[in-house]
């Protein structure tokens, strides 16, 4: 290739990685599919591609596509082993974010919402809610009729704002006050502290570090209540496995509020907040650290505030 062409397709890399993230739910899988469309941009006869941006598109999401319907993808998720991998603020892979609803569309709610969408429907949401493209380009991306990508995008929306809930704006600010008060409540010792800072159907889901083989759910703010205090208590096992004493950051994560657990400069887990009418509604931590590869290396690059605990 000539250098027009790899700055043809440099230019839409960014675009092209925030649209496989959104579709895959993981960054690592995401950046495949783009050097996999580079791989396919090389070997095209680029002459006969009239507009590359459209062709791009299509392959990419066509690729993003396969991955989904694969075999191991169904197996993972099928298991309730897959949670999103989470971003840290500022990382390019989350795209557009002109909007409350492209902002909204790379929280972790809604990346899990999203795995109970068709690929088809996934891909056509996306493409439409949160890039814009008309029907008749989905259509010609899916390759699928103009009717079909609507009858797709309806059903699509509805599912999505059937489930949500309803995520605020959150700035950096208020992600700290957030995470500032919930550090002291669970650290407090008193339940009932807890609870009052969350909705009457509050949800916990965990990975379990990556050691349980499905992720780890609960309901109702007293259980949520009572299994965040005992996790946020230290002991010497809990500092073991995470390979010293952490450093508990506040951060925005996926655009919602989040602890960031951090060992000598290395992310060893986070806490995502969904916060719904000021209280909050949903919390998911990660700390498998196949999941974290890319909130630590940019954390790495980041300079965060002055952590809330020094050293839990």
């Amino acid at each position: 290739m000539d250098s027009a062409d790899i700055d043809r397709f440099e230019a839409g890399r960014g675009r092209l990685a925030s649209l496989a993230y959104r579709l895959l739910g993981s960054a690592a899988d995401a950046e495949d599919a783009v050097q996999d469309t580079f791989l396919r941009w090389q070997a095209a006869d680029r002459a006969q591609v009239e507009v590359p941006e459209a062709w791009l598109t299509k392959v990419a999401t066509n690729l993003c596509l396969d991955r989904l319907r694969s075999a191991q993808a169904r197996h993972e998720r099928a298991a309730g082993a897959w949670l999103p991998e989470p971003l840290l603020e500022g990382d390019p892979m989350l795209g557009p974010a002109d909007t409350f609803e492209q902002r909204e569309s790379v929280s972790l709610a809604v990346l899990t919402l999203l795995e109970r969408l068709s690929p088809v429907e996934r891909a056509v949401h996306v493409l439409r809610e949160v890039f814009s493209y008309p029907h008749a380009e989905i259509a010609a991306i899916l390759d699928i009729t103009e009717s079909a990508s609507q009858q797709h995008a309806h059903r699509a929306r509805r599912r999505v704002v059937a489930e949500r809930r309803g995520g605020t704006d959150v700035d950096p600010a208020s992600a700290r006050r957030i995470v500032e008060e919930f550090l002291s409540a669970a650290t407090s010792g008193r339940t009932e502290r807890l609870v009052a800072m969350l909705t009457a159907d509050a949800t916990l889901v965990s990975d379990g570090a990556g050691l349980a083989k499905r992720l780890l759910r609960y309901d109702t703010p007293e259980r949520v209540a009572a299994v965040l205090r005992a996790g946020f208590r230290p002991t010497p096992a809990k500092r073991r496995l995470a390979g010293g004493s952490p450093a508990l950051h506040t951060a925005l994560v996926n655009g919602s509020p989040a602890v960031v657990a951090v060992v000598e400069g290395r992310v060893v887990g986070t806490v995502v907040f969904e916060v719904s009418d000021g209280k909050v509604a949903s919390l998911r931590g990660i700390a498998a650290p196949a999941r974290l590869t890319r909130l630590d290396e940019t954390w790495r690059r980041h300079e965060p505030d002055a952590p809330v605990v020094p050293a839990w």
